[in-house]
């Protein structure tokens, strides 16, 4: 029965759950991306509350304070990912499922509270519940991919993954839009008090108020998601209970527990991978592939983080955020984010789930990272003209960027780990390589630093930095071709076999080498 659980579930239909576990697992990856991208006008707005009188660049946030905020929240997501991806594998993927939910929804609204109101108390709490905040962030990471991967058939998994992951693109709408309206409302309301040079109190309660709506529909998934059975794969590969993988498969798909065991007697899935995740047998089969899904991961962020970050400089040189009021400034940075949200960022998302399946991850990782570092490079050596003129094709430029970080390896770094490794492993590998993605956001946002120092972007500095992002993009091509194994069109345990075959291959060698006289026995061989 076992062997036909997952033959089950590698053959079955297109179902409502499947649509389902979408919302439900993308949820988590929905806050991720509301609270990345709404950071950047709530930090227009603490600037204007808590550095009105700062003299040396009014209304400014001093980098250190910006690279705070954003590192305390990688670090977060860095301890995230590892500690659930562990307990994902050890414990169920359903038992820490909700965890790391409520991690999120609890530190966004406490991101929103941020004890008492002056300006130090506030960007130390704020920095305590954004540490929080990353961790159910990171923890979200490596259990959403596992549970959407072990869900979906062979044939539509890619699709479905990276439709998970696109609900990231409807938290970046999602947190312009509550800014813009958020914004507008406060200043409709404080339209008669309201001054360019004057920042009224109430725009201390606009931020907060942001960042706390950003829960709202995370929180409303959770009763679903402590609902959700534990996947059939979990359950009859790494507990070996075939009986009740069957069981819950029955309750969430349209698949008869009777028509799953007609065809033969019970037997349970036969686990080859008896190997620890800490021992040279797994080095020697999976080593290539973690090496692989981590690395192409952490040139990734380097790149994507970078570009997140470098959307200040375009609010320097092309919007008109002098003379403004607080509300107006905080509009005019997510109306921006929002049209590049739209153009770009989420057509990249979609196009990824219809050809994921079609084209494959390999080759749609490769030319993401390919047209990745053509833009850079068309952005950086020219970048004494973009950097000081208002230019149309600059804004074009820069929005390819994420059309095809997301169609291309910020998607497939995602779906890729959680195909590739035994059911075993699969969540901690899952956690393992977004971990090192997150380390290379952190490089890629002291890169920037570097390039911004004292908020005045200088332009060889800026040159260097945008012409090293597309030479790193060159190199996760190159990492993709030499060393990513593609994984369309078939099964995880067809990919499993493969590798597991490969270690009996390299026993039964290191046998004949050690005994040579003596036979290997069939047994073995057939293991």
């Amino acid at each position: 029965m076992g062997l036909r659980v997952l033959s089950a579930l590698d053959a079955a239909k297109i179902q409502y759950y499947h649509f389902k576990a979408i919302i439900i697992a993308g949820m988590g990856l929905f806050t991720d991306a509301y609270d990345l991208f709404c950071i950047p006008p709530i930090m227009k707005l603490l600037g204007r509350v808590y550095y009105e009188d700062n003299p040396h660049d009014k209304y400014q946030i001093p980098q250190v304070v910006l690279a705070t905020m954003l590192g305390t929240v990688l670090l977060g997501t860095v301890i995230g990912q590892l500690v659930f991806g562990i307990l994902g594998d050890r414990m169920g993927r359903r038992r820490v499922y909700g965890i790391s939910l409520m991690l999120m929804v609890l530190s966004s609204v406490g991101c929103g509270f941020s004890i008492c109101r002056t300006k130090t108390c506030v960007l130390v709490s704020l920095g305590f519940f954004r540490f929080f905040l990353g961790l159910g962030i990171g923890g979200d990471y490596p259990l959403s991919a596992t549970i959407m991967s072990e869900f979906a058939n062979k044939n539509t998994r890619g699709a479905f993954i990276a439709a998970v992951f696109s609900m990231q693109g409807l938290g970046i709408l999602a947190s312009s839009m509550v800014t813009m309206v958020v914004s507008k409302t406060f200043e409709a309301a404080a339209s008669k008090k309201l001054s360019n040079d004057h920042t009224p109190e109430d725009a201390d309660i606009a931020w907060r108020l942001i960042l706390m709506l950003g829960a709202v529909p995370a929180g409303l998934t959770y009763y679903w998601r402590m609902m959700m059975p534990e996947t059939a794969r979990y359950t009859a590969l790494v507990e070996n209970n075939a009986l009740q993988a069957a069981k819950d498969m029955e309750k969430v798909l349209d698949v008869s527990i009777f028509q799953i065991a007609e065809d033969g007697p019970m037997q349970q899935p036969q686990n080859p991978s008896s190997y620890p995740l800490i021992s040279m047998q797994f080095l020697r089969v999976h080593g290539i592939d973690l090496f692989s899904c981590a690395t192409t991961w952490l040139l990734l962020d380097i790149a994507f983080y970078s570009s997140s970050l470098f959307q200040s400089q375009i609010y320097r040189n092309n919007l008109d955020l002098q003379d403004t009021n607080v509300y107006n400034e905080a509009f005019k940075v997510a109306f921006f984010q929002t049209m590049v949200a739209i153009a770009a960022t989420i057509p990249g998302y979609w196009f990824t789930v219809y050809f994921i399946d079609r084209i494959g991850r390999k080759k749609i990782q490769m030319m993401g990272f390919l047209c990745m570092g053509i833009v850079y490079f068309a952005i950086g050596i020219p970048y004494h003209y973009w950097g000081t003129n208002k230019n149309k094709g600059f804004l074009v430029l820069y929005g390819l960027t994420f059309f095809f970080a997301n169609f291309g390896p910020n998607t497939t770094t995602f779906i890729v780990p959680a195909e590739l490794f035994p059911a075993r492993f699969r969540s901690t590998c899952h956690g393992i390589s977004g971990a090192m993605g997150k380390v290379g956001a952190f490089f890629g946002t002291l890169g920037f630093l570097w390039a911004t120092k004292n908020n005045d972007p200088r332009i060889k500095a800026m040159r260097i930095a945008l012409v090293s992002l597309g030479g790193i993009c060159l190199l996760g091509m190159a990492v993709t071709y030499m060393f990513t194994r593609e994984t369309n069109g078939r099964s995880l345990e067809e990919n499993e076999k493969e590798k597991d075959s490969e270690l009996c291959f390299f026993r039964c060698s290191m046998d004949a080498d050690r005994h040579p006289k003596t036979s290997v026995p069939e047994e073995e061989i057939a293991l």
